[in-house]
């Protein structure tokens, strides 16, 4: 069963970062997002270098369900976490996230994943820990890497939950409007005599990304090609199975230091993470 350390342990061996020419050669993507997202599914599945039919194989042994651009999440590894791959263009982009807010877990609950996602790995889960893979990606290079677990990156759901609540509420105070709930904000449905206009109310979520959010735990190698990040809670890193901890902890050239970093929902307190880093 894969999980975040065997990809990491993958990825410092990984033969390529170049993943628009490659990707492209092999026609296993269309664009710089599509490429990324291969990249991280084979670092989970250490499928580099096979064919489409092979890595196909691979990506279905290792992973319990792939979504797309429209169904987040990206992936759930059978019997683990769940994925989201975002790509940026420097390292002061925010991530982008459009309708859903910056998710601390995937919950099995959520309006806004599929039927799918939610019956997979046996249907029976109630929430996953969510890994967000963010990649600053220039020229088909990736420059900068980082996985970060939601919930030591963004607040729990109360919090936006209840800004998307006060803004629907706001709207049903205006008085003779038809309000019809949707994924989004909402939707105002006859705003016109004729009733034929409706207006869609839609949030546009932007969180700042890892490498900003986290720079007080962590250095840019500059002089590299290659930089990568990874946070993970204490607890949740002492959970996997220790073959596969010790061997990234015997690789010389992969820096794992024990740290402190905000909680998301309460700043004052201090929260124990590993910080995995390495350059190529």
């Amino acid at each position: 069963m894969s999980n975040i350390i065997q990809a990491i342990y993958n990825i410092y061996k990984c033969p390529v970062y170049n993943t628009g020419k490659y990707y492209h050669a092999k026609n296993r993507a269309n664009n710089m997002g599509e490429a990324l997202e291969h990249f991280i599914k084979d670092s989970f599945a250490n499928s580099y270098g096979f064919d489409e039919a092979d890595a196909m194989k691979a990506h279905s042994e290792t992973f319990a369900y792939l979504g797309n651009q429209n169904n987040p999440p990206d992936a759930i590894l059978r019997g683990g976490d769940a994925i989201e791959v975002k790509k940026i263009e420097s390292f002061n982009s925010a991530l982008a996230l459009n309708s859903s807010y910056p998710k601390s877990k995937l919950y099995r609950d959520s309006t806004m994943i599929t039927t799918a996602c939610k019956n997979c790995d046996g249907g029976t889960w109630k929430e996953k820990d969510l890994i967000f893979a963010v990649g600053v990606v220039k020229n088909d290079n990736i420059k900068q890497l980082c996985f970060v677990y939601g919930e030591d990156y963004a607040a729990g759901r109360d919090i936006y939950e209840r800004i998307r609540t006060q803004i629907k509420n706001g709207v049903l105070e205006i008085p003779d409007i038809e309000f019809a709930e949707t994924n989004e904000l909402g939707r105002v449905n006859h705003v016109d005599p004729l009733g034929i206009t409706y207006l869609r109310l839609r949030g546009m979520w932007h969180i700042e990304n890892p490498f900003r959010v986290f720079k007080y735990a962590y250095k840019f190698n500059a002089t590299k090609d290659f930089n990568f990040l990874a946070i993970i809670g204490v607890e949740k890193y002492e959970s996997f199975p220790q073959e596969d901890r010790k061997k990234i902890e015997s690789e010389q050239g992969i820096n794992i230091n024990y740290k402190t970093i905000k909680d998301p929902n309460n700043p004052a307190i201090m929260k124990n993470v590993v910080v995995i880093t390495f350059a190529r």
